[in-house]
Formats: C-alpha cells, structure tokens, sequence
C-alpha cells in the first residue's frame, strides 16, 4: 500500500516515529525514510536491472479512484468490468470503509505483468508509479490544512538503489507521469485522512454511506446511473450543463463524488438541494416506514388467522 494518512503532532522526530508504526503489507523488511520533495534518492529500472519485473511478482497495490478511470479506459471496459475481473475488495480500516486492490495469481504477481514488462504500463496505479516512494496524506494536530510527505522504501530484492542516478523526488514524480494522478486523487485523500482523524466524533459510518463510498471512489459507471436518475435531480439543484458533461467526462463525475461524500459523510454543503427536497425525502421516508409496519401487522394477522383455523 502506497497512499497512507493519519494525524501527526507535527515535528520531524514524530513523523518518523509514526511511519514506523504504518502497516506497509510488503513481504521484505522495509525500511521508511521520510522525504520532501526536494530530497533526492539514488534509484533507477530498467529493462537490463537483474531485478526486473520482481516488484510485480509480490504485488499488493491499493488502488485509488482515478487508477481506476485510467486502467479501465486503457483495457476497453466498464467500471463494473473492471472491478470483478482485476481488483479484491477489502477493508481500509476498522469501522470497515471499503478498498480495492489489483488482483494477483496465487503466487502474488500482479495479473499484468508480463517477460517484458507491465502490459498496462501506460495506464499503471500510482502506487506502481511512486515505487520505490510512497505518498503520505497526513495532517498535524491543530492545523486545519493536510500536507504531504514522500517516503522511501528499500527492498532486498530490489537492485534500482544502486544504480548509478540521483533524482529528486520532484523531479521523479514528473518522470513517472504522477502530477494528474495526485492533482485528481488528492481530494479522495482528504477524505480519508478527515475520517480517520475525526475518529469516532462523526459516528460510524452507515452501511449506505459505505455503498456510496465505494460507488463514489470506484464505481464510475453506476455512479452516473445514479446521478443521471430522476430521483437523484429531483433531489438536487444543478444545471442542465452539469449532467450533459458528466455523461462522457469521468474524471469530472469522479471530483463530484468527491463532493458528495463530503456532503453525506461530513455535512459539509457544496451541493444545493431542490427546495423541499428534503422534506420529500423525510415524508418517502415516512411513507415507507409505515408501509412496513403495515405489511408485518398484515403478516402477523394473517399468522394468527390460520393457526386458529388449524386449531378448530
């Protein structure tokens, strides 16, 4: 896992203490250093390394939701596609907010990973992107605004550490293509790192807030149904303009999922509702209720009925 959040007290000495309680699910043992973007690190892959394709061959890569929109442009497929043929569900932390991960064979190699190379190089996770760095989301006590922290991970499989090149981490984050993947993924980090350190003062997620969750981060394709229903505009107060582009631009539907969840998760209200849409929502609400509790007294009468008649 490369993308990691939390809340720290802010003083360099903390930060290290604190990644080396981080649970990187790597095989090796690993040793963190935390970099800024001006710190350089002596790495190179290549074709020629003896080491080649060896990262792949132990793969465990987190997924964010923009990895998704360009993995499932790049093969042809839907979102739907995409997440039962290439990706496992799993748990990102203890109050259960779903994740997903690029599925592997039973040895642990990534699906794509070819003799030559990554077959969906061009369209490779961040996560692949950053190796042999890593990208922290983290927030200091006290402060409203999160930060970024970078962080180097050395394996013993891995020979790139002694190759022959220095490069700052500025400069290897635009090498590897990386500036868009953190540009469109940086909002969905702030929402997990807003979670985490709300703890429980938000309360437990509900089990609908967790279907949006995943739906909003990963599921572009049934997030548009969604928000393309009637319920969805009749609920909600947005130009026409909106949904003719969110019909064709899904990094677009993606950064409006963001907002979304914001708005369910946190109340925070970006997005304006239709006047009285929420007193129509509590009265459905209302209405459904009492239906239920009309079919279960309908039920049970009609229980009673037949015992009585199978007792005469």
């Amino acid at each position: 896992m490369v993308f990691l959040w939390s809340e720290l007290p802010g003083s360099a000495d903390s930060e290290a203490k604190m990644i080396k309680k981080l649970d990187i699910p790597l095989k090796s043992d690993l040793v963190p250093e935390i970099l800024n973007n001006t710190d350089k690190i002596q790495f190179r892959c290549h074709k020629g390394i003896s080491c080649f394709n060896a990262c792949c061959k132990q793969a465990d890569v987190t997924l964010t939701p923009y990895d998704i929109i360009r993995l499932e442009r790049h093969l042809g497929l839907s979102s739907e596609e995409f997440l039962k043929r290439h990706t496992v569900p799993f748990k990102m932390d203890a109050q259960g907010v779903p994740g997903v991960r690029l599925k592997t064979d039973e040895s642990g190699a990534c699906l794509f990973v070819r003799e030559v190379g990554c077959s969906v190089y061009e369209a490779r996770p961040s996560a692949c992107r950053f190796y042999p760095a890593g990208l922290m989301a983290m927030r200091p006590k006290d402060e409203p605004t999160d930060k970024s922290r970078y962080f180097l991970i050395r394996e013993d499989h891995c020979k790139g550490h002694q190759e022959a090149r220095r490069v700052s981490i500025r400069d290897y984050r635009k090498e590897q293509g990386l500036e868009i993947y953190e540009d469109m993924n940086r909002e969905w980090l702030q929402i997990n790192l807003k979670k985490r350190s709300s703890g429980p003062t938000i309360g437990k997620p509900s089990e609908l807030s967790l279907q949006l969750f995943f739906m909003c981060s990963f599921d572009v394709d049934r997030f548009r149904r969604f928000v393309l229903s009637d319920s969805f505009r009749g609920t909600y107060d947005l130009e026409d303009g909106f949904y003719g582009q969110i019909e064709t631009d899904d990094p677009a539907l993606m950064k409006f999922g963001f907002r979304l969840m914001k708005q369910v998760l946190f109340g925070e209200k970006t997005i304006p509702e239709q006047e009285g849409a929420l007193e129509k929502r509590r009265e459905e609400r209302r209405q459904h209720r009492e239906m239920r509790r009309r079919s279960e007294i309908e039920r049970h009468e009609k229980e009673q009925e037949d015992l009585l008649r199978d007792s005469t």
